[in-house]
């Protein structure tokens, strides 16, 4: 972590890959330039300066991380040290969790079963096709 070099500040787009919210700096920036990460509640450009105590809102799919930046670096370091640049709020947490629950339980409703049909399957398809024909 680079908090003893210079004012403890780095680009916001290097944070979120350090951090590993995004695998690729390049990631980072579109999401950036998307508006899919804020700074205080505010779009910010990728060169953004970021420092200890900053709210980032990070949009990944349907969830939104609401985090406070607790330490910055600029390097990519293992995921046990990325979790310790910041700190996720609690309502940030529960929201996810609601979000994955609904998504859950909106699990797909169509089957396609278990491949393709038996004989007697067939059979009632064929049936059903005469009787839409008609007479």
């Amino acid at each position: 972590m680079d908090e003893t070099e210079g004012p403890g500040r780095v680009r916001l787009d290097k944070w979120l890959w350090a951090a590993r919210f995004f695998k690729t700096r390049s990631q980072a920036a579109e999401a950036i330039e998307g508006g899919k990460v804020q700074v205080a509640g505010e779009r910010v450009k990728r060169a953004k300066l970021v420092q200890a105590g900053d709210e980032l809102r990070i949009r990944l799919g349907p969830y939104e991380h609401v985090v406070l930046v607790r330490a910055v670096s600029e390097r990519r370091g293992p995921a046990a040290v990325a979790v310790l640049l910041y700190e996720e709020t609690a309502e940030s947490k529960a929201a996810r969790e609601a979000m994955a629950a609904q998504l859950k339980a909106e699990a797909p409703l169509f089957s396609f079963g278990h491949g393709k049909p038996s004989k007697k399957d067939r059979r009632a398809i064929e049936r059903f096709r005469e009787r839409r024909r008609g007479p």
